[in-house]
């Protein structure tokens, strides 16, 4: 196979899989596919709810269509598999979508052709639970009839710097000749280069790293915030001290959500587990971390009470439902520990976002965001999300949300110092 010749076929067009398919769809004959028809037919319209592609950069894309038809993806040669990779009710990896797009595959691979997953797995995933079911479905035999190849995902949602064209992209093949060919397509639209990993083992390791590190170091700093706020020290204050040394690292506490810091870390510990070593440390990370809307919750309530305020029948404004600032995604968001928290205490809880769908926090969370939010109606309000609409409050226009007695708690320092009775 010659680049000239490549036909793209892209599984999965959501976070990932559209901003890529938009910028291959720049260069090649691109189908980008999805098995949601109303995805397929808002793409095809121009139209993106996850925000991160425009209306303009999806027509600059002239040579993609968008399908949900298995028949247009048969003309394709070099697929590359976008699709989801959460967790389970008991934190172990799912691996279903990854599965299906694989059966997927099966049905319309050709001799000759190569499939390049991007999706966020433990080391050996790829080699020892996708290819196998291509090879099931196609009855075509890995590396000898298809070959494949591994490059993580960098897409950071919400993010208008960082792009996929200006993410220095890892990429490796199931041989040393579709390594270098897997490296030149991706090496043809990725403007900060490409690292060629030496298998695909080590390119799925580096990538699930990445995010195990964050959480990590998110971790460590959420528990000192926790030490800190014993002492009755302000913790942004010791992070900027400290910050003042070349190499320290400028981590912040604050709930850690989203498709990739809060999921990644279990399937590298599923997979260390499997293998015979319990993963103590990344674990640890994980508990704290997933325990930070619980500590959240538990520290408005005790600052309610301080102020005498009944908490059972209390009414709570939550600001912000999504998992991080200025982005409609609600996947994995740990705001909804917060809220669960506080209403098994009596609360009655509104949430406000101006940038998420309503019907998809109903869907999801079972949650009927307000409209807007009144005047003097709260007697705790809680800054969970950076959102720009929040930032730019002045300390008046919070507190008129609030009762003459009331609570306000800051997670993300979002709001104006004088009107915030504690922050995270």
């Amino acid at each position: 196979m010659k680049l000239n010749n490549v036909k793209i076929g892209i599984i999965g067009l959501g976070y990932v899989g559209l901003p890529l398919a938009v910028e291959f769809g720049k260069k090649y004959p691109v189908t980008g596919f999805d098995i949601k028809k109303d995805r397929i037919d808002e793409l095809s319209s121009g139209k993106d709810h996850t925000l991160e592609c425009s209306p303009e950069e999806l027509f600059a894309a002239t040579h993609l269509m968008f399908s949900c038809e298995l028949k247009d993806l048969k003309k394709c040669n070099f697929y590359i598999v976008t699709v989801p990779t959460p967790i389970d009710d008991h934190k172990n990896p799912d691996l279903m979508p990854l599965i299906k797009a694989s059966e997927t595959l099966g049905k319309v691979i050709s001799k000759g052709d190569i499939v390049v997953y991007e999706s966020t797995v433990y080391p050996g995933a790829t080699e020892e639970v996708c290819l196998p079911v291509i090879e099931k479905v196609s009855g075509l035999k890995f590396n000898r009839d298809f070959f494949a190849g591994y490059s993580p995902e960098r897409i950071n949602p919400g993010d208008k710097e960082h792009r996929v064209t200006t993410i220095k992209k890892i990429t490796s093949g199931s041989t040393p000749a579709v390594a270098d060919f897997v490296d030149a397509v991706y090496g043809s639209i990725i403007t900060a280069g490409t690292y060629k990993a030496s298998s695909i083992k080590v390119a799925e390791a580096a990538k699930v790293i990445e995010n195990t590190q964050r959480d990590v170091n998110i971790a460590l700093i959420n528990e000192l915030a926790m030490i800190f706020n014993r002492m009755d020290i302000d913790t942004e204050e010791v992070l900027l001290a400290a910050g003042t040394k070349w190499n320290f690292l400028p981590f912040r506490p604050g709930l850690v959500g989203g498709h990739c810091i809060g999921v990644d870390p279990y399937y590298l510990t599923y997979k260390a587990q499997e293998v015979g070593y319990n993963p103590e440390m990344i674990l640890a990370g994980r508990r704290l971390n997933d325990n930070m809307g619980l500590y959240v919750a538990l520290q408005t309530i005790k600052l309610m009470l301080r102020k005498r305020i009944h908490v059972d029948g209390s009414r709570i404004l939550v600001l912000g439902l999504t998992f991080k600032e200025n982005c409609p995604d609600l996947r994995n968001t740990r705001v909804v520990d917060i809220i669960k928290e506080l209403k098994t205490y009596g609360a009655v809880v509104d949430v406000y976002d101006p940038w998420i769908d309503a019907g998809e926090a109903e869907h999801e969370y079972g949650l009927c965001p307000v409209k807007k939010p009144a005047r003097g109606k709260y007697d705790a309000v809680i800054a969970a999300v950076k959102h720009h609409q929040f930032a730019s409050m002045t300390a008046a226009q919070v507190r008129a949300l609030c009762k003459e007695k009331a609570v306000v708690y800051d997670i993300k320092r979002v709001l104006p110092h004088e009107a915030v009775d504690a922050v995270l």
